[in-house]
């Protein structure tokens, strides 16, 4: 048997390499048999070379982590980036069904960040979670918009708690930090909106939906507009 070619990667191309092979590994394997000296093969390369990136699995996985939120935050950004500034209510829809896009099309980073935990892997909080804020930032944005244009039907809503506030109040000073001024009746309904719509859509990942709704995407686009009509004047 003739050997194996060596795969040519070039230097600065190779951690990004290591990450579309990671990626391949989990789609074919499952996140949990992720082994870097297997990557190392499928690249061609000795192990030693891809320990100069990552030093074991834990920083891999983080740095996949930190990958797909990075894809579902550029998602959500762009599409918010193709709607004019003035059309709220045509923004807020397209986030939900964006975010559904994203997660059908891009199944393996949906899994890792919010499926299965990985047994032994614990997530470097310092690291995850700047990554993991940023794919609310346009959502918050747009209700924030929306809050200030006196669309956003707050009346509505239950009177905080001191607990409840209490932690708002917390995430509203982590938001500043990242750039963002938002009401905490903001954050509260992100939250809650984007649980809606994670709710559905992990629903549908996982196959879980009652066997009659053969189209959950119907399911979803009306609950995308229920939402409005709950919470935008």
């Amino acid at each position: 048997m003739s050997p194996r070619p060596k795969l040519i990667t070039p230097q600065g191309n190779l951690p990004q390499a290591i990450l579309e092979t990671a990626w391949k590994q989990i789609a074919e394997s499952g996140a949990p048999t992720l082994s870097l000296r297997a990557i190392a093969r499928e690249l061609n390369i000795t192990a030693p070379a891809i320990y100069n990136y990552y030093s074991d699995r834990d920083a891999l996985v983080t740095a996949l982590i930190v990958d797909a939120f990075t894809s579902l935050a550029d998602s959500q950004n762009h599409i918010i980036g193709t709607i004019p500034p003035d059309k709220l209510e045509a923004r807020f829809s397209e986030l939900g069904l964006a975010y559904r896009d994203w997660a059908l099309e891009q199944e393996q980073r949906y899994q890792l960040i919010f499926g299965t935990p990985i047994p032994g892997y614990r997530a470097p909080e310092d690291i995850t979670v700047p990554a993991a804020a940023r794919t609310l930032i346009p959502l918050m944005i747009t209700l924030q918009a929306l809050y200030q244009a006196g669309q956003l039907r707050i009346e509505r809503l239950p009177k905080l708690t001191p607990e409840l506030k209490g932690m708002l109040e917390a995430w509203q000073a982590f938001v500043k930090q990242v750039g963002s001024d938002v009401h905490e009746e903001v954050l509260y309904l992100a939250y809650v909106v984007w649980g809606r719509v994670h709710g559905l859509v992990a629903l549908e990942i996982g196959h879980q939906q009652p066997a009659f709704i053969t189209d959950p995407g119907e399911v979803f686009r009306r609950e995308i507009e229920a939402m409005k009509q709950q919470y935008i004047n």
